[in-house]
Order: C-alpha cells, then sequence, then structure tokens
C-alpha cells in the first residue's frame, strides 16, 4: 500500500522504480532513504537515495557507507547510500518496510538512519551533483 504521508528526512522505506524508469536508470524495487523535507506544494513527492548492500565499482566520494545497519533485512551487511542515484518520486512508489514477525504474521514499519549518515549522506549528494565545487 502507498505511503500516504510525507516521511521525514533519514527515513528508510521500499520504492518501486520497477515502471516507468528504463535502465541504467533504478528498475527495481529497494530501500531507499528520504532526503528531502515535506514542502508545501509538493506534499506528494519524496526525494529519494537508494541504498543497497552491493558495493559501488568503483567507490567514489558521492557513495557513502552507512556506519551502522539501521535496516534489519540487511543485517551483518554492509549498506550503501548511491548518492549518485538521486531520484524524486511519488509517494504512490513507496511502502513501508514488511517485516515478518515472530508469530509469522508480518508488519510494516519504517527506519531512520543515523544524524551522522544523514549528513554524509546529504554532502555525497553534493559531491555527485558538483555543488560547491
Amino acid at each position: 500500500m502507498p505511503l500516504t504521508f510525507h516521511p521525514v528526512r533519514g527515513t528508510i522505506v521500499i520504492c518501486d522504480f520497477s515502471t516507468g524508469f528504463r535502465a541504467p536508470e533504478m528498475i527495481k524495487v529497494r530501500p531507499v532513504v528520504i532526503v528531502s523535507p515535506r514542502f508545501r506544494h509538493r506534499a506528494n513527492l519524496c526525494t529519494v537515495v537508494p541504498l543497497s548492500t552491493t558495493a559501488p565499482e568503483p567507490i567514489a566520494d558521492y557513495h557513502h557507507l552507512l556506519a551502522s545497519t539501521p535496516y534489519p533485512p540487511a543485517a551483518g551487511k554492509d549498506v550503501w547510500a548511491k548518492c549518485d542515484m538521486l531520484a524524486t518520486v511519488g509517494l504512490e512508489r513507496l511502502d513501508r518496510v514488511r517485516v515478518k514477525l515472530r508469530d509469522g504474521r508480518r508488519d510494516y514499519t519504517t527506519y531512520q538512519v543515523s544524524a551522522s549518515d544523514l549528513d554524509a549522506i546529504m554532502t555525497c549528494i553534493k559531491r555527485a551533483l558538483a555543488i560547491g565545487d
């Protein structure tokens, strides 16, 4: 079910990039971190950075390895913010993370990156867009 609210910056949600994009753009369902605030006149849009457990090849200064893994499905793995793949998407592409509960039921939740990781992601976005150089 799509989100009906604009998540706060730093929130990890799932984004469905599988429709309307073309390779080499992001074209699958994957976790993303929200990097935009809620703007009054574009309340149904969010700017996101995709997260991946696959290290970029080659690693560049616009990639960020999260200091901790705030996303339980990737527990024990490195999680990379790929800030060169920045996208603005509609809320209808976004959903909370689906988790399996101990009793077998499923629930939906969101996760947050740390403040220091969010700061680093914002710096990497500036590098990816050559802002301030």
